[in-house]
């Protein structure tokens, strides 16, 4: 049996292990161990936010093998709506393809109709086709052109 809980601290290491578990995240996260401060830093910011939701869900015997951000922005746009913005979806290596990624997905969708939101976003980077797939099966459209501009620190 799976359950989808919020994040702890303990779960921390765990959770940047997915996500620099991929040729993107290998590129921009620092795992190492222990883990650089900054991440600890990030997560208590993240938990004190009433807005961040950042969940794990793990199997009967407590093993952390997904996660996810969800992120509720205030917009005075329509008529004051609220946007649910999923970011940080990770899969264990050795769970993916049996539907794990899709339980998270619908947990957030969930989740975003009992706050009321009025969409559910995501941005998904251009290198990562197969990603894009798949939140197409999940009923997201393509509608609108994403940008960023990175800043250096």
């Amino acid at each position: 049996m799976l359950k989808i809980r919020e994040a702890k601290k303990a779960d921390v290491p765990m959770i940047v292990a997915m996500i620099a578990n991929d040729k993107l995240g290998q590129l921009r996260e620092n795992y190492l161990n222990p883990l650089p401060n900054t991440y600890y830093e990030a997560f208590e910011n993240i938990a004190a936010d009433p807005n961040q939701e950042l969940m794990v869900m793990e199997t009967k015997n407590g093993l952390v093998i997904g996660t996810l951000q969800l992120s509720f922005i205030q917009y005075l746009t329509y008529q004051g709506g609220i946007r649910a913005q999923i970011e940080a979806v990770r899969v264990h290596k050795e769970y993916r393809g049996q539907g794990i990624g899709q339980h998270l997905f619908e947990w957030a969708i969930h989740r975003a109709k009992e706050k009321k939101a009025h969409v559910v976003q995501l941005t998904t980077d251009k290198k990562r086709p197969e990603a894009l797939k798949f939140y197409e099966k999940l009923g997201f459209t393509a509608s609108h052109e994403g940008m960023k501009l990175h800043l250096k620190t």
